[in-house]
């Protein structure tokens, strides 16, 4: 970029540096929005196909999951990046929702760019796209129905909704039931609002067995093992001591010099050190607890004092991990030795070491009113536990979402159609050019009923004419496509129902990236830096010639 003064050119940017302007640089960016939105609609809905992603290590990531093919993709131009936060943003807000939300912006794009093309300026554009997003939220909280949190059967549905399109979904009742249950123990009262905080929810991946054999524990599951072959192995009952603190003789904070004169005094020097771990032992074995769980080191004497007491002892526990002892066993951490009485112990029905594979791990089991719970996921191979994790955790949200906003919708495309409706009857309300953006927004919204039966194998404008037909009709609100037969089909009676939150964030979402990069009209680019000059000797110290390839003999 330079400017020209009387015949001298005058350098702005540093040379290298590239800038596209104007027009192509809204093509440009446009055409990077609108590759990524294909890329994932072909892993939207129950016969939504997979992706294998492999990264330059060799590894393998197998999903349909839109957050991750995004996350997992080494994406470099910037519009095409921004398209991978708008996924990020959706999965981090409500946890599903991010390949429809990719999509319904790639085409919102997709629309704007035939508008730009008629001359019609980016901000007009943008400014109907407000008015769109705006409107399709509120006909969403109109159209949306209230449940009763403590409604099990309506909180499966809503996590067997968001699993159907996963590798699980042969799982799916047990996942989703799993998924009601640790949601329904998790969730309090927060200031008259029920909050679910998934931090409580702890996942544990093994391979091994299958996925029918995942299981929900009341309590924690802990990747550790009992410290002294005479450990119980198994205790009933289990009152337990959560210690943040060492059992172990502290040590100086400076160098100390101890200078012994009389062979006894050494028999003294270690009798009172025997005695001071006794004392550390004693007072775990004094407080009743038959189970000790602490974060820091135990003392190898401390650990045989306390076998012999048949206490079963556990120690370097993660942090995070006793936060959620605490809460699921409703005992206190303790940070100081002295402070362990009788009333800050936990309770769990069992406690026990068990065998999974080649890993010993320690169950915290039947807790009477765990707010914290574990999953632990079982699968034959490591990419089929990891995609049942990537399941867990939308079904999760979904979950988590119905609860906290007592609302869900429909699926299967019934609430975007509705909503488009809607948006084209407002659209003739508001007239001018902004009318046109908010009719784009309506054949974007559509776009989710027409893929989800492509992905399917039927005729998408079949489809599409089928259910405006069907939504033109009084009780045609919650009809959405039948995947299996490509007919409308009630979706609430079908069961097929999602949280609210989950559409709103994605029609949010979606016009929010659509918005900036339409609003982009220059882009500069700054020249990569260079690595750092190689040494002398070429690499490693290698001998010159032999620093590369290309120093290789026979090799170009």
């Amino acid at each position: 970029m330079a400017l020209n003064l009387g015949g001298v050119p005058i350098l702005i940017l540093r040379e290298g540096t590239e800038r596209t302007t104007k027009r192509n640089a809204q093509i440009n960016n446009i055409a990077a929005g609108k590759v990524i939105a294909e890329a994932v609609k072909s892993a939207l809905g129950p016969r939504g196909m997979d992706k294998m992603l492999v990264d330059s290590l060799g590894d393998i990531v197998i999903t349909n999951d839109g957050a991750t093919i995004l996350d997992e993709m080494d994406v470099k131009h910037p519009a095409a990046k921004m398209m991978v936060q708008v996924a990020k943003a959706q999965d981090d807000e409500v946890g599903d929702g991010t390949t429809s939300a990719v999509i319904i912006a790639g085409h919102l794009l997709k629309g704007s760019e035939e508008l730009l093309e008629q001359k019609i300026h980016p901000t007009t554009i943008v400014a109907g796209l407000k008015k769109a997003a705006n409107k399709a939220t509120e006909i969403l909280d109109q159209m949306a129905v209230d449940i009763d949190p403590e409604d099990v059967d309506i909180l499966m549905k809503v996590a067997m909704t968001a699993m159907n399109s996963k590798s699980v979904a042969g799982s799916k009742e047990l996942f989703a039931d799993i998924t009601a249950k640790a949601v329904g123990l998790i969730k309090e009262d927060r200031d008259g609002r029920l909050v679910a905080d998934l931090d409580h929810v702890s996942v544990v991946k093994k391979q091994g067995m299958g996925l029918t054999d995942t299981e929900l524990v009341r309590g924690m599951v802990l990747d550790k093992e009992i410290l002294h072959p005479a450990m119980p192995k198994r205790v009933k009952d289990a009152k337990i001591a959560i210690l943040d603190a060492a059992l172990e003789i502290e040590k100086t904070e400076f160098d100390a010099e101890i200078r012994i004169s009389d062979p006894f005094q050494v028999k003294a020097l270690m009798e009172e050190e025997d005695r001071m771990l006794k004392t550390l032992a004693d007072r775990v074995i004094n407080t009743g607890a038959n189970v000790l769980l602490a974060q820091k080191g135990i003392e190898d004497d401390v650990v045989s004092y306390l076998a012999k007491a048949g206490i079963l002892a556990v120690r370097r526990v993660k942090k995070s991990d006793m936060k959620r002892l605490a809460r699921a066993t409703g005992g206190r951490i303790v940070s100081n030795v002295k402070e362990l009485t009788a009333d800050v112990l936990g309770s769990a029905g069992l406690v026990e070491e068990a065998t999974i594979g080649d890993d010993k791990m320690v169950y915290i089991r039947d807790c009477a009113d765990p707010k914290a719970v574990t999953v632990v996921i079982r699968g034959g191979s490591s990419q089929v536990v990891d995609e049942a994790e990537r399941a867990l955790h939308d079904a999760l949200c979904v979950v988590r979402n119905a609860v906290q906003d007592k609302k869900i919708v429909a699926g299967g495309g019934a609430p975007e159609i509705e909503v488009a409706k809607g948006l084209r009857e407002y659209a003739g309300t508001i007239g001018g050019r902004e009318q046109i953006a908010i009719e784009i927004f309506a054949d974007a919204l559509e776009v989710i009923p027409k893929v989800l039966g492509e992905n399917a194998g039927h005729d998408p404008i079949d489809v599409i004419v089928s259910l405006r037909a069907k939504h033109e009709t009084p009780e045609g609100k919650w009809f959405g496509i039948n995947i299996y037969t490509g007919k409308p089909s009630d979706m609430m009676t079908e069961g097929i129902i999602e949280p609210l939150s989950v559409k709103t964030q994605a029609i949010k979402s979606a016009s929010e990236a659509a918005h900036m990069i339409l609003r982009i009209d220059d882009v500069i680019a700054s020249k990569a830096e260079r690595g750092p000059p190689m040494p002398p000797g070429g690499m490693g110290g290698m001998p010159p010639g032999m620093g590369g390839m290309g120093g290789m003999p026979g090799m170009m």
